[in-house]
């Protein structure tokens, strides 16, 4: 959520913000109505109870001195009952105003490439070398299907097209790499592990954005009014909601959970394997820092989450997203993309984004500064990383001429020693 007093003081930021992501900036112009009229009517009100309390004191004193007070009584109750429709119209204002800053996006950092979509986005780096394969590569379809680490067929007849189900050397492999993200972010990284809920109730939501622009891409218990977590971000950030962090900052959390996600707005987009799915595990880092810091944490947040690449030695490159194609919540955010031979592309993996004080706001989170004053924290967070195209990457990449899949060496202590992944017999 924006700062109303900033947009009061400066609200070209805004509109030029929301002109930077390729939107309408008229609701700039309702917000400051709304909030022109919500401080005047509280001014009003306010002199009419200064009003109301002298000429009280004063009905007082003449009741005292037996003089006719009925006029004044009576003016009184109609000054009252003005003051009640003002209090009435200021609540309505309040829930207006708090609806239209719910509702605008974050202002895209001033340092981020302005452009309409992906197209503007900026390549910052890339990272290793493709590996040399002098075979035409599958995909990790062909290559799950004939190692028998997946099975789409039975998991589409359990639950339902993107729910995937992974076997064998698959589901060990999984848990291998989230135990190797986690230990990496543990021990060299310095994040303290959480083991979260998995589901959140709307508050929660609310307060990291996910509501209300993007209801209709989550999974909801309506009866019990919770949410199936889009993201371990969600309530990891939402860990000192309503809260004043008594601890030094930076602090650091990291936490594995599955992820799920309708993914309302995909129709059309590739759906085979894993590459898009509702269901998927992640392993998320987030970071509360304070404001002055914010932008070298969100460059060591990166790092973080390259780390966790560059300790599998696959090949990636590292994108700048444009003002365009930030999420709803972003000022910043970098991309973090594998390459897969096998789709002949470049997958996301991680996002690492810097919400400044968004969130925060939000969800009223504050630390004490220097000066013993409360002010609002900034939050970052990362995909360090997200499985499911993780995953693809290592078979794509890792693939060899007869099918097998040579691990990354620093994942095989994770993996009981096996070295490699070999298709089965049917």
């Amino acid at each position: 959520m924006l700062d109303i007093k900033r947009i009061r003081d400066i609200p070209d930021e805004l509109r030029d913000g929301l002109r930077r992501r390729g939107l309408d900036p008229a609701p700039v112009e309702e917000l400051l109505d709304c909030d022109r009229q919500r401080r005047s009517l509280i001014t009003q009100a306010e002199d009419l109870k200064n009003r109301r309390n002298l000429i009280s004191k004063d009905i007082g004193t003449k009741r005292k001195n037996g003089q006719d007070t009925s006029a004044m009584q009576a003016e009184m109750r109609a000054v009252g009952e003005t003051i009640a429709g003002m209090d009435t119209q200021v609540r309505e204002l309040d829930e207006r105003l708090h609806t239209l800053l719910l509702s605008l996006p974050n202002i895209p950092s001033s340092t981020i490439p302005t452009g309409p979509d992906a197209s503007a986005n900026r390549v910052v780096r890339v990272v290793g070398e493709p590996h040399e394969l002098t075979f035409t590569p599958r995909d990790h379809v062909a290559l799950g299907e004939a190692l028998g680490i997946f099975d789409f067929a039975r998991a589409t007849r359990m639950t339902g097209s993107g729910f995937p189900l992974l076997l064998a050397a698959g589901a060990r492999l999984q848990r291998a790499l989230i135990q190797y993200m986690l230990d990496m972010h543990t021990k060299q990284h310095g994040y303290t592990e959480m083991l979260p809920p998995f589901v959140v109730n709307s508050d929660a939501m609310r307060g990291t954005g996910q509501l209300p622009k993007m209801a209709d891409d989550m999974y909801r218990c309506e009866r019990d009014d919770l949410w199936l977590i889009p993201t371990a971000e969600v309530p990891v950030t939402n860990y000192y909601r309503d809260e004043i962090i008594d601890r030094t900052l930076p602090v650091c959390l990291t936490a594995y959970t599955p992820c799920f996600r309708r993914e309302a707005g995909s129709a059309g987009k590739v759906t085979r394997g894993i590459l898009r799915v509702h269901q998927f595990d992640k392993v998320e880092m987030v970071r509360f820092v304070h404001p002055d810091t914010s932008y070298a944490e969100l460059e060591l947040l990166v790092k973080h989450a390259e780390d966790v690449l560059k300790g599998l030695g696959l090949h990636y490159r590292v994108i700048e997203l444009c003002s365009g194609d930030i999420s709803f919540a972003a000022a910043k955010c970098y991309d973090i993309e594998l390459w897969a031979p096998g789709q002949k592309g470049w997958l996301e993996v991680s996002s690492c984004s810097n919400f400044e004080d968004f969130q925060a706001r939000r969800a009223n989170i504050r630390y004490r500064d220097a000066d013993g004053k409360a002010h609002f924290v900034h939050t970052l967070n990362g995909s360090g990383v997200a499985l499911p195209r993780l995953m693809i990457a290592i078979l794509e990449q890792c693939q060899q001429a007869n099918g097998t899949i040579v691990l990354p060496p620093a994942i095989v202590p994770y993996m009981g020693g096996v070295e490699k992944l070999t298709p089965t017999l049917h």
